[in-house]
């Protein structure tokens, strides 16, 4: 099994966990209610998607 020649200093392991950083997820308003939904997805309040009713919702 190998072994690490060197100990690994804090700068190099902090820069090679750089990219693991958690990203904001991108949200967008409802264009028929303006409710907050994730793009591309059919709004779960109004039931429409791209100012087209997508699905049938209960009132």
């Amino acid at each position: 099994m190998a072994v690490p020649f060197r100990k690994t200093s804090k700068a190099a392991k902090n820069k090679r966990r750089s990219h693991l950083a958690l990203k904001p997820s991108t949200l967008m308003s409802c264009t028929n209610c303006g409710t907050i939904i994730k793009p591309h997805r059919v709004c779960r309040e109004c039931g429409f998607y791209k100012g087209k009713e997508a699905v049938k919702t209960e009132a």
